[in-house]
């Protein structure tokens, strides 16, 4: 039977709308279990261990990547693995998140004596509060839902998306009451947008050494473009004595000296060069150095430590191929 595209659109809304009213239904179950639930997971002296298995495991596979990603120690256990020896990286100090709507799994339930042995806290989400599951730990939150969105009632959907947002409740309700801040954040995603903000320094993607491109203030401007085409950098920095940094030349300066008929040959780049010039240290976020750059309008920087040497230069392209 094929679907037009009403049908379709109404079964996608009515899959929303169910999920919707699975997540919505949940507030209920925000009392004295929840804040017992992470009041545990506060305590927590090892690892937060997520078990689950086929749709629930992935959710919990989820859980767990969301509350180390905000600060936890937290890991996947997958409940056939554990039976077959993996049960050896779980410790006494350890909590352990377990997921199954039934609460009759199996190889879920198979675990329980083995974690009860080792003293493990164990945190049940599931939608059967009378279940082998609920019973045997020490605190269950209630995820039952009036109904899948599967309109066979068979799928797990509505189930593991209302399993999920109570995962994410307690992530971040741990995540508030640790402090966790974006910058801790940012260390746990260094290869992320965010990380590359708050951790990325100039120093990381400054050129250095023979990449910098420099002339002596007494350089004839046809020379100094020979320094800029070679490092490609879109200007030079002009040297004066003790070797400092006097000035700048950039491609916009050229353009404004070939605008005032200026002989070339004739003209030394000290005489041609931007001063005073903008910079930045070493240390400085480079998401700073690029926001100065928009600001001041210039493409390109020298880049000095704190005694104030000249250690490179960056340009705005560089910023911008690193993801800011």
């Amino acid at each position: 039977m094929k679907l037009d595209s009403d049908e379709i659109k109404q079964l996608a809304i009515a899959v929303l709308d169910t999920e919707a009213d699975a997540i919505k239904n949940l507030r209920s179950q925000i009392n004295e279990n929840f804040i017992a639930a992470c009041q545990c997971l506060a305590k927590c002296a090892g690892r937060i261990i997520l078990i689950g298995i086929g749709k629930s495991g992935h959710i919990a596979n989820k859980i767990s990547s969301t509350l180390a990603s905000t600060g936890s120690k937290a890991f996947y256990l997958h409940p056939a693995e554990a039976s077959h020896g993996d049960l050896g990286m779980v410790a006494d100090d350890d909590v352990a998140i377990i997921i199954s709507y039934s609460g009759e799994t199996d190889e879920i339930n198979n675990l329980l004596p083995a974690l009860k042995h080792k003293n493990i806290k164990i945190i049940a989400l599931t939608g059967a509060p009378a279940s082998t599951l609920a019973k045997a730990s020490h605190i269950c939150l209630d995820t039952g839902i009036e109904q899948e969105a599967c309109p066979l009632g068979l799928a797990p959907t509505a189930s593991t998306t209302a399993a999920l947002a109570m995962g994410d409740a307690l992530a971040i309700a741990l995540l508030r009451n640790q402090g966790f801040t974006s910058e801790d954040f940012a260390r746990s995603h260094p290869g992320g947008y965010l990380g590359r903000k708050l951790l990325l320094k100039v120093s990381d993607l400054a050129r250095t050494g023979d990449a910098i491109p420099k002339v002596p203030s007494a350089t004839l401007l046809v020379d100094a473009l020979y320094e800029i085409s070679a490092k490609g950098m879109g200007m030079t920095l002009v040297i004066g004595e003790a070797d400092r940094v006097i000035g700048i030349f950039t491609d916009g300066d050229l353009r404004r000296t070939l605008n005032r008929d200026t002989k070339l040959l004739q003209t030394p780049i000290d005489k041609l060069m931007t001063r005073p010039y903008q910079s930045v240290t070493a240390d400085t976020l480079a998401v700073e150095a690029l926001q100065l750059m928009q600001q001041k309008k210039v493409n390109a920087l020298p880049v000095f430590d704190r005694q104030e040497k000249l250690v490179g230069a960056i340009n705005m392209h560089d910023l911008l191929q690193a993801g800011l």
